[in-house]
């Protein structure tokens, strides 16, 4: 058994009679090094853990935290959750989980090879990704940044009802951030590659993206209003599923913030459209074998064939939607109870690449950017209007550059408006997968 879950275990081994106690006990190590003009710029490695500790008893729930480990302080903890739990609201569908008998996957999510990456290694990428960088393009004026950030994670869940669980991670990428100049006009782009050691990093693709990023708007222009088909590139598409995943939530429906409230079964989205939330995908970044409560993560499926077939539940929206945990329980550290979220959304990819997918459209926009994403979905109407720039397409091939638009639509519209699915699935830093996406009949506000 683990250290951290010994602790959590011990925790959990102290309710009292008619009492459930959760013990949540994480250890995390990151290092961060950034470069800048062939030196570093700085370098720092942090380490953190803590326990957090929920108490339910009578229907009453409470929570509490301490950042740190120390003997003392589990006692404090456990004693400050139960007085919490005393001033709460009684609540029927309150409690923690339970096993329910699905076993983890068996995934690969530490890495040992990060943990014996010497520090001077780290910095090396740092500075070799600046370099290459600036070497990409000869538009390149400047470097943001270029960093290599990486984290070694540890937690452990153990609740009185018999929960024992431990996730063990690894983690790395390097990102940077490019200045290009032409003519007088500055324009910025990002690259990055992830992995869960340093030997998946590829410095040269990061530094690529980046030039090619900030490239590619220089000389772009303001387009007049259009309606149009629009290429989501997979960076967009992704963003786009986190908030449809966020909708596809059992805590949304209850909350009454779902567009698809009361739409099970039906028709949500073209027949092309299936779309999983899998952390149990090995090449997700944020794979995982158990949640935030737990339980062993799963594959489920939320729209099969354009279908709507089910929601993400934790123990709590589980229990108040007279179903079951999917497995969805997220935390976003120690110090709060775990909610319910999508860990990795993933749309089954079509068969044809972006290139193709674009030689079908005679007047569209190829979208490379979003800005004002998640502040401009309205996720009970579906209403969605954001900030983007591209690439006009027109007669099947890429145009001229544009940008200081927006693209309006519904989310409802989008999902029955998709006419292609790209091949080019790209998992991302983020609880979604990337894959281009072809739309049909969106508003282009321009000049």
């Amino acid at each position: 058994m683990s250290e951290l879950l010994e602790l959590a275990t011990r925790v959990a081994g102290w309710a009292k009679d008619g009492e459930q106690v959760e013990a949540f006990v994480v250890h995390e190590r990151e290092t961060e090094v950034r470069a800048y003009e062939g030196e570093i710029e700085s370098l720092s490695s942090a380490e953190s853990q803590g326990i957090g500790v929920r108490v339910v008893v009578d229907g009453k729930q409470g929570y509490a935290y301490a950042g740190t480990l120390d003997e003392d302080a589990l006692g404090e903890t456990l004693t400050e959750a139960r007085d919490n739990a005393a001033f709460a609201e009684s609540d029927e569908f309150n409690g923690v989980a339970e096993p329910d008998g699905v076993s983890p996957s068996v995934l690969e999510l530490f890495d040992e090879r990060l943990a014996l990456f010497s520090t001077d290694d780290k910095v090396a990428l740092a500075i070799e990704l600046e370099r290459a960088t600036r070497a990409a393009d000869p538009r390149i004026s400047g470097i943001e940044s270029a960093e290599y950030i990486d984290t070694i994670y540890e937690s452990a869940v153990a609740t009185s009802t018999g929960i024992a669980s431990v996730t063990r991670e690894t983690g790395c990428y390097v990102s940077a951030y490019a200045l290009a100049e032409e003519n007088g006009e500055t324009q910025t782009g990002f690259g990055f590659s992830l992995g869960r050691h340093p030997g998946e990093l590829d410095v040269s693709a990061a530094a690529a993206e980046a030039a090619e990023r900030a490239t590619r708007l220089l000389g772009a222009v303001k387009p007049s209003t259009a309606r149009l088909t629009v290429v989501l590139d997979p960076w967009v598409t992704a963003q786009l599923l986190s908030i449809i995943g966020h909708t596809l939530t059992g805590e949304a429906v209850l909350k009454g913030r779902s567009l698809f409230a009361d739409r099970m079964g039906e028709e949500v989205a073209m027949s092309s459209i299936t779309l999983l939330d899998n952390a149990t995908n090995p090449d997700a970044f944020t794979a995982s074998m158990v949640d935030g409560e737990g339980l062993a993560t799963r594959a489920t499926t939320l729209i099969s064939d354009g279908v709507l077939q089910g929601f993400l539940h934790n123990s709590y929206s589980g229990r108040r939607s007279g179903t079951a945990s999917t497995g969805s329980g997220v935390r976003g550290g120690f110090k709060g109870a775990p909610g319910v979220g999508a860990q990795a959304l993933v749309l089954s990819p079509g068969t044809r690449t972006q290139t193709e997918l674009i030689s079908d459209i005679d007047d569209g926009f190829l979208v490379q950017e979003v800005t004002g994403l998640h502040s401009g979905v309205n996720p009970v109407s579906g209403d969605f209007s954001t900030g983007a720039e591209g690439l006009r397409i027109r007669n099947g091939e890429i145009a001229e550059p544009i940008r200081e638009v927006t693209i309006a639509s519904t989310l409802q519209r989008l999902l029955q408006d998709v006419q292609g699915i790209g091949n080019d699935l790209e998992w991302l830093p983020m609880s979604a997968a990337g894959v281009s996406l072809v739309v049909a009949d969106v508003t282009m506000s321009g000049g």
